[in-house]
């Protein structure tokens, strides 16, 4: 790790493994090959690796999109695990515990890992650096960082201006990623609190559900506005339950990110909920979904996790109750416009 320490500058020699060739794996792959990195890239799907062999492009999750010629597709994870300086781990959340347990044979010794992935796990309620830990060598810990922040994959896939963090325990880790990862059109910022940093990417996405069922069930802008702010108060509450620094939250990764999938076409989680508050069913809308809305999953492990911790997430909580308790969201908005009256800063502590 000491050569990575020293190295501040973009080196174009670095190999770089991508596990996941969703739309976000597929745009870190693209982001990282424009640059010159030599990157294989692990993907599930038959029809990704021919179509980005064949077309340049991923035509079944980033279509329109062409890629550079740096891109190495692969369904062989140790292939794209092995000998590799970083290593971005892209999957849905409740597939990192199998894939990392798959690559872990194969990791170099001092590979940097990057967690691209945003949730909690439903049975251990751990983020996905947690789950890194459990499941490769205790050598590891110390070489863990998580990228997150507003970015869309097919705005960062077309070159738009994007801010995001990495967070690493390690400052010198996260200064690496930093500077592999900074282009142009990407910029990177970086913090050292990991926990912070995960919990924002993932509840956010929670939160995001039930803007979507505010904005289907055309109940306005003040009140979208409004559940955007109470649901950051909600993250900051669990983050300070879990540990994290209060001020994360203010940053790309709560308030950015928050705002982002709550307001935005593109956010899958939005679109979840707005057609949950049209009236579909959440079966029926999953169904017609190519890639995944983390949002469903982690709002049972937030749910839980927040009853476990003592924490009161109002909003998570009605989001899950409409999810996997049937109740209807136009009765779950009139249950939170209804609660107790209170002193809001007393949530500011």
């Amino acid at each position: 790790m000491s050569h990575r320490k020293k190295n501040k500058t973009i080196t174009p020699g670095i190999a770089v493994g991508v596990i996941g060739a969703g739309s976000w794996g597929t745009a870190i792959a693209g982001l990282l090959a424009g640059q010159g990195y030599s990157v294989d890239l692990w993907a599930f799907e038959k029809e990704v690796i021919e179509s980005i062999e064949t077309l340049r492009e991923n035509t079944l999750f980033l279509p329109g999109i062409h890629l550079p010629e740096g891109i190495a597709p692969s369904d062989d994870i140790g292939r794209v695990a092995a000998g590799k300086d970083l290593v971005v781990i892209v999957v849905p959340s409740h597939f990192v515990r199998e894939v990392s347990l798959r690559a872990a044979s194969y990791l170099p010794g001092d590979a940097v890992l990057v967690s691209a992935s945003k949730g909690i796990e439903n049975k251990t309620h751990l983020t996905m650096t947690g789950i890194l830990q459990e499941t490769l060598p205790e050598s590891f810990a110390s070489r863990l960082a998580v990228l997150s922040g507003p970015s869309f994959a097919r705005e960062v896939a077309a070159k738009a201006p994007t801010v995001v963090t990495v967070a690493a325990a390690d400052p010198e880790v996260a200064a690496f990623v930093q500077h592999v990862f900074a282009t142009p059109h990407f910029r990177v910022y970086t913090n050292t609190d990991v926990i912070g940093v995960e919990l924002g990417g993932a509840v956010k996405n929670v939160i995001a559900i039930a803007s979507g069922i505010v904005d289907g069930l055309g109940l306005g802008l003040n009140a979208r506005a409004a559940l955007i702010t109470r649901g950051l108060t909600e993250i900051r509450r669990l983050g300070i339950a879990m540990g994290a620094n209060p001020h994360t939250f203010s940053g790309l990764a709560g308030m950015g990110d928050l705002v982002l999938t709550c307001t935005g076409a593109l956010s899958r989680n939005h679109t979840v909920g707005y057609r949950i508050g049209q009236g579909k069913q959440l079966s029926e809308i999953l169904s017609e979904m190519k890639m995944v809305a983390e949002g469903v999953k982690t709002a049972k492990s937030v749910y839980n996790l927040s009853r476990k911790r003592g924490v009161e997430m109002p909003i998570s909580h009605a989001v899950y109750q409409v999810l996997y308790e049937g109740l209807p969201p136009a009765e779950a908005v009139f249950q939170l416009m209804t609660r107790d009256l209170k002193d809001e800063m007393d949530d500011f502590t």
